[in-house]
């Protein structure tokens, strides 16, 4: 029913990829679909929880997959980046700090993860010859009003302009950037799915008009793997998902349920965006996604597909308020089972 963005995909039969934070939702989902699709030559687990290395380790029978290594560090400590980055090609930066109340309450912390994360991994990625980094990004990055948003959009300036650094025949840099994740940890429908087992008598609603995008773990996988085979150097790449309003979430997971309006969280949008007006100037669309080219001239031609690209009416903005893609009770229900 809805776009899983499987094609294009890259050949990465051979290849050494390395996720940070690989141990989070999304990282142990990609490293469970590459180990799938392709025959790597080393697939290697970068994050600082040893625990949850271990879990993952005995989940995937490590011991039935020679190419998977685990490599415990931070993305604050540069020296372990450089360590962990020798002979590989492909970088998926997914290590960061994501809940808005906590970073409004520790912006040290998240500083120091998102931002000098980033600077750490172009810094490791240019010097070990790695061949193309993907960074992620959110939806809260585009005009943000959090420090989370805030830390994120300094992230994605980080990678863009790290191109420049590396120089014509150096690493290749992008970023690709989308919505709420469905099953992701810190996501409101793990959480509305949890009140619901234990028996709450209402569903809390920040605002009833609350919007989000929404999209599934594998398709944010998806999503990455094609653009590793579109990207050239400097695109933020933005998926074309469904939004819809919060409390039609709640109503769709527990339709018998009331609802009670708690306020919105520190640094909580009532709406998110993912393409503001200002990107607009610099944004193309294929059909299933929009690619935000560099606003500084690089040095490199795009490749063919780019020709099919479609510049965007001037003025445009890509938020949840206003649904490219709606989503009513019945495809949310389908997002879910898709989600399984």
């Amino acid at each position: 029913m809805f776009n899983d963005f499987l094609a294009p995909a890259p050949d990465l039969n051979g290849a050494s990829i390395l996720v940070t934070g690989a141990t989070g939702s999304f990282g142990r989902q990609f490293v469970k679909t590459v180990l799938q699709r392709y025959k790597l030559r080393r697939l290697i687990v970068f994050s600082r929880d040893e625990l949850k290395q271990s879990e993952m380790a005995e989940e995937l029978s490590a011991s039935d997959h020679p190419e998977l290594r685990f490599f415990l560090g931070d993305v604050r400590d540069r020296q372990r980046l450089e360590m962990a980055f020798r002979g590989v090609d492909t970088v998926i930066h997914a290590a960061a700090l994501k809940q808005v109340p906590a970073a409004e309450y520790n912006p040290f912390e998240c500083v120091h993860t998102n931002v000098l994360g980033a600077e750490n991994v172009v810094h490791a990625a240019i010097s070990n010859g790695v061949r193309r980094v993907i960074g992620l990004s959110t939806d809260k990055a585009a005009n943000p009003i959090n420090l989370y948003g805030s830390t994120k959009l300094s992230s994605d300036k980080i990678f863009i302009a790290a191109n420049h650094l590396s120089g014509a025949d150096g690493t290749r840099f992008s970023v690709v950037r989308y919505g709420n994740v469905l099953g992701s940890r810190g996501s409101v429908v793990p959480f509305f799915q949890k009140l619901i087992r234990e028996g709450a008598t209402f569903l809390p609603i920040t605002d009833p008009e609350m919007t989000r995008f929404w999209i599934t773990l594998q398709q944010g996988v998806n999503f990455v793997l094609s653009s590793l085979d579109l990207m050239c150097a400097g695109e933020i790449f933005v998926p074309k998902i469904p939004s819809m309003r919060v409390v039609d979430v709640a109503k769709a997971l527990a339709p018998d349920l009331p609802h009670k309006v708690v306020g919105i969280r520190p640094g909580e949008k009532l709406h998110e965006s993912l393409i503001t007006e200002e990107d607009a100037r610099n944004t193309v669309e294929l059909d299933d996604r929009f690619i935000i080219l560099p606003s500084i001239k690089l040095w490199q031609s795009r490749p063919n597909v780019f020709a099919e690209a479609r510049k965007v009416e001037p003025g445009f903005s890509y938020t949840s308020g206003k649904a490219i893609v709606p989503l009513d009770r019945q495809g949310f229900l389908a997002l879910m089972a898709d989600d399984k």
